[in-house]
């Protein structure tokens, strides 16, 4: 039985600058999760949001929200991010169904699939974060007595600095097939550090292996600033994600791993919506509108 989390749960990491948007991505997995349609549970998510001070107040079910699901952020985008989590999660179980046994959590945030999803026994989950961010993770779900369905390694590390060395130094096979993932991430890195990941990832990886990740197309991010998912961010929560996300032109990572062999298929999240018929639609001045979730696979010889 999943209980309270305890309010002394130390919070650094998670309580500024991107460190706060993955307690606004638990605070919607949480609604998710409560909906009598849900698409994805994750019955840790609330926790994460309660053992935080800066969100103590948010809400964690979509009846909390007074204007309910015509609030643009915990409507609409909480809805954006409970279909997000349901795909990936089918991905990630595709993939080790598969061949990969390995699976690396880029900016792993809140992230709690080693905990919630069906692994295969033989499987290891590796977390990549910064140190605060784990810490607070880890601290709110051994308050909860949470126990990992498969071997969950953390790996604190800077994304933006050297991360490969404490990843394989944690246990990571490059000769093994992996999957891999950047949910919500990849907008938030200079694009550089984009590029670098990106061949990082073909470095570490070998055939049969799998990468999941989230772009945005825009040209002009600033040009979305008044959108109805920006603007009831910012006024509701004070989060700005358009001053946090890199505003430098963002790198052709699809093709850059098309160069290197790999194969790719590139959706909307409205594709999903579709499939699965619920989630966002579009709308007029969509900050959703550049949106893509990209899939790509390392084929066999």
């Amino acid at each position: 039985m999943v209980g309270m989390a305890p309010q002394h749960t130390d919070v650094d990491g998670v309580e500024g600058g991107v460190g706060l948007t993955a307690l606004l991505v638990a605070a919607a997995r949480a609604i998710e999760t409560h909906r009598h349609d849900s698409l994805a549970q994750d019955v840790y998510a609330e926790h994460f949001v309660r053992a935080a001070p800066a969100c103590a107040d948010w809400p964690v079910r979509i009846q909390q929200v007074p204007d309910g699901d015509d609030n643009a952020l915990w409507g609409r985008f909480a809805r954006y991010f409970g279909l997000r989590t349901r795909v990936l999660d089918d991905f990630l179980l595709r993939s080790v169904h598969t061949s990969a046994r390995q699976v690396v959590l880029l900016g792993a945030g809140l992230d709690t699939r080693a905990f919630r999803l069906d692994w295969p026994s033989d499987c290891v989950v590796f977390e990549i974060d910064r140190a605060g961010v784990l810490a607070f993770k880890h601290q709110v779900l051994t308050d909860l007595s949470a126990t990992p369905q498969v071997k969950c390694v953390p790996v604190p590390a800077d994304l933006c600095a050297d991360w490969v060395t404490a990843l394989t130094a944690a246990g990571f096979d490059p000769a093994a097939p992996s999957v891999w993932l950047a949910e919500g991430l990849l907008f938030y890195l200079p694009s550089p550090a984009e590029t670098r990941l990106i061949d990082s990832v073909d470095r570490l990886t070998t055939a049969g292996s799998a990468l999941a990740f989230e772009a945005k197309l825009e040209k002009d991010l600033l040009a979305y600033r008044d959108s109805a998912i920006y603007t009831a961010t910012r006024a509701q929560i004070g989060i700005d994600l358009l001053h946090l996300f890199d505003k430098g032109p963002r790198p052709d990572s699809v093709g850059d791993l098309t160069a290197k062999g790999w194969s790719t298929r590139v959706h909307t999240p409205f594709d999903f919506t579709h499939q699965h018929g619920r989630g966002p639609l579009p709308e007029p001045n969509d900050a959703l509108e550049g949106n893509r979730w990209v899939f790509a696979h390392k084929p066999r010889p």
